[in-house]
Formats: C-alpha cells, sequence, structure tokens
C-alpha cells in the first residue's frame, strides 16, 4: 500500500512542469497539501486549474533570487506551520551550444536556475527543517549528472553539481533527521524532452524520438507519474533509511 502523506504539507518549485505538476498529483492523491511554486505565474494557474484541488496553494517565485527563495519558504511556513517535503524541481535545458560557442551569460543563466536555485531552495528549506525536527527533500538531478552529452555544458555542469549539493546536504543535516536524495530522471515524455528531439532533428522530433528510445533498454520514454512515484517513495517514511541517493529513473539508460 503506498505510503499516505495525511497532514503533510510538500513544497514543489518548478510546479508548472510536467514533473512538477505529476509530483503534485501524487503527493495530492496520498492526502498532502502541495505548495507550487513557479516562475510563470501564468502556467501556475493553469497548474492549479489541472490539478482541481483546494489543498494546492500558489507562489510565483524566482528560485535564483534569494529573496524570493526567503519569501516562497516564509509563505508556506506562515500558511501552514511547517514544510515537510521539500521537492527541489525546477529546472531547464538552455541553449544546445558547444563549450566554445555558448555565451557566459548563457551558461550563467542555465547554472543560476539548476544549480543555485536548488542551492538556496536547500539553505532556507533546510533551516525550517532543523527548527521543526524533521523533513525530507528530494532534488530533481538527471542522467546528466553522470555522463557528458555534445552541446549541453552548461545542462551537464549544473546537474553533476546538483548531485554533489545532494551528497553533501545528506552529510551536513544527517543528525537533525532530515534526508536528502535525488531523482535522476532521462528520457521522460515532457517539454524539455521534446526541445532536445526539436533541436537533434529539427522539423522532425519523431525522428529524434525513436532514435532515444533505440537506446533505453525498455524501448520507450517515460512518463511525469513514473518519475512522481519514486520522489513520493524517497519523501515517505518507507525510505527513512535512504539519504545522498540518486535515485535512476531512465528506463536502464545507466545500465547499459
Amino acid at each position: 500500500m503506498s505510503q499516505s502523506f495525511e497532514d503533510k504539507i510538500v513544497l514543489i518549485t518548478g510546479g508548472a512542469g510536467g514533473i512538477g505538476q505529476a509530483g503534485a498529483k501524487e503527493f495530492l492523491d496520498r492526502g498532502a497539501s502541495v505548495v507550487l511554486v513557479d516562475l510563470n505565474e501564468e502556467a501556475l494557474k493553469q497548474a492549479s486549474e489541472n490539478l482541481g484541488s483546494d489543498k494546492v496553494h500558489t507562489i510565483t517565485g524566482d528560485v535564483t533570487d534569494e529573496e524570493s527563495v526567503k519569501n516562497y519558504v516564509e509563505e508556506t511556513v506562515e500558511k501552514f506551520d511547517k514544510i515537510d517535503v521539500f521537492f527541489n524541481n525546477a529546472g531547464i535545458n538552455g541553449p544546445f551550444k558547444n563549450i566554445k560557442d555558448l555565451d557566459k551569460k548563457e551558461f550563467d543563466m542555465i547554472m543560476n536556475i539548476n544549480t543555485t536555485g536548488v542551492f538556496l531552495g536547500m539553505k532556507y528549506v533546510i533551516r525550517q527543517m532543523e527548527q521543526q525536527g524533521h523533513g525530507a527533500i528530494v532534488n530533481t538531478a538527471s542522467n546528466a549528472a553522470y555522463i557528458g552529452s555534445a552541446g549541453m555544458a552548461g545542462y551537464i555542469a549544473s546537474k553533476h553539481a546538483v548531485a554533489g549539493l545532494t551528497k553533501t546536504a545528506a552529510l551536513e543535516v544527517a543528525g537533525d533527521n532530515i534526508r536528502v536524495n535525488a531523482v535522476a530522471p532521462a528520457a521522460i515524455d515532457t517539454d524539455m524532452l521534446s526541445d532536445i528531439q526539436n533541436n537533434l532533428t529539427p522539423g522532425e522530433p519523431e525522428k529524434s524520438g525513436e532514435a532515444i528510445k533505440q537506446g533505453i533498454p525498455f524501448g520507450r520514454f517515460g512518463t511525469p507519474e513514473e518519475v512522481a512515484k519514486v520522489v513520493a517513495f524517497l519523501a515517505s517514511d518507507d525510505a527513512k533509511f535512504v539519504t545522498g541517493s540518486l535515485y535512476n529513473v531512465d528506463g536502464g539508460m545507466q545500465a547499459d
């Protein structure tokens, strides 16, 4: 039987995206109240409508801005008194360019969202979790945390950094009844994957999609819902002896 999150408060960044919404639905289905954070106010509103629950609260916020991060943490605590689970999920692909062609501003943008955003989120959520004496954090890494990929230097670097932050934070808070883990999805059927397909074969995303599937032992793309179930496991008491781990959700790509 799935672990219940009744009376739990779950904070999710990148809440308007495919994996963010799937995570929200998974936690809602298990009884939690959910706070969604995203920079895109319209997309956030649509996500809330899609979820159709009065247990969803939304906050427009910028994960790269320290004051904005402090605000989304404080607003969550003011409304709900605690944060039981933090799904630290916001991220982007960024431009697809080789290192010699990648502008520093473009590189900084990717690192700011994918890495600094994760760092800042943990910084302020950990302070709250230490005060309340418990908590579970799940960061969104990627199979990019293990590999290189031509034309994706910023994304690859940022996700390697998320893996390092996850392991370091897990060690720092292990004595405070706080667990920190990460999911490492790959080839998940989201807008970000569509972006990769369109970059590989402009105007013919199906062509690159089939090529990508050939490199997946399961022979198909994953779904946001499949990622969400692993996130919920890592956030639950079923994983109470699990910390500092990266869980692959990739159809066996890292085993190949």
